[in-house]
């Protein structure tokens, strides 16, 4: 929910951002996406709309996708209190203001027995650009992950050692038009194609980290452990490229 969260926010806050939508329209496909969004803590809290228009009139030029985990804090440039909060929650979102940035954490926010939301945790950032890879970088090294995961998956008896879901979205990943377009409008089109495949890929991580090891040789099972390590770091990347392409000059 946090990354799917972090993930939202930075495409349609981009989107607003460059002018492909305003800002009602882009906060009510958050919200569609993961609920009810707050900003800050009590007393302090605000709704995502009026703190999103509070840091524009701060100087907010673009939103950046972090989704980190412990030794690789992907998307973030520091500082260390900042990269704590977001590798703990998995995501984060930084907000650049010229010569300042505001690093956002996402939580959840539960209030009695059926309000579920998310509240962001505002932290100071470095206005430095990450070390990310390029959207042509990170679609390629996509294509190379899904290729060794896919073959690591089938080596046990090709298909019949394989649950029927994870069967279904490997052949489903030969379809590039599957998946329909999850970013925002005005990303570049490589971004939404992208964006579509590492959504699909990275429902494969999930349900292949649930398979059985029952009948793999210890080989095997390395293989497998390893490939999908690789697929989810090269998810994430393609995420975060994706979404931080909006102010790309190349399509």
């Amino acid at each position: 929910m946090r990354a799917a969260a972090a993930t939202a926010l930075v495409s349609w806050g981009n989107a607003w951002l460059t002018g492909h939508v305003g800002l009602d329209e882009a906060v009510d496909a958050v919200e569609e996406n993961a609920g009810p969004q707050i900003l800050g803590g009590e007393p302090a809290e605000v709704t995502l709309r009026r703190g999103l228009g509070d840091l524009r009139v701060g100087g907010m030029t673009a939103l950046r996708l972090a989704l980190p985990e412990p030794g690789d804090p992907l998307g973030l440039a520091g500082p260390p209190p900042l990269n704590r909060a977001a590798i703990e929650a998995g995501a984060a979102v930084v907000a650049a203001l010229g010569d300042r940035a505001i690093g956002l954490v996402p939580a959840e926010d539960r209030r009695g027995s059926s309000y579920v939301g998310v509240r962001w945790a505002a932290h100071d950032a470095s206005p430095g650009l990450p070390d990310v890879p390029s959207l042509a970088d990170a679609d390629r090294q996509l294509t190379l992950a899904m290729r060794d995961a896919t073959e690591a998956l089938l080596t046990v008896d090709d298909f019949a050692g394989v649950p029927p879901e994870i069967a279904d979205a490997l052949v489903d990943l030969r379809d590039p038009e599957r998946g329909g377009h999850p970013l925002a409008p005005g990303y570049p089109p490589r971004a939404h194609r992208v964006a579509a495949l590492a959504g699909r890929l990275s429902l494969v991580v999930e349900l292949a980290r649930q398979m059985d090891d029952r009948g793999l040789g210890a080989d095997q099972m390395r293989r497998r452990t390893e490939a999908l390590r690789l697929l989810d770091r090269a998810v994430r990347r393609a995420l975060v490229a994706a979404c931080n392409s909006a102010f790309d000059t190349v399509p």
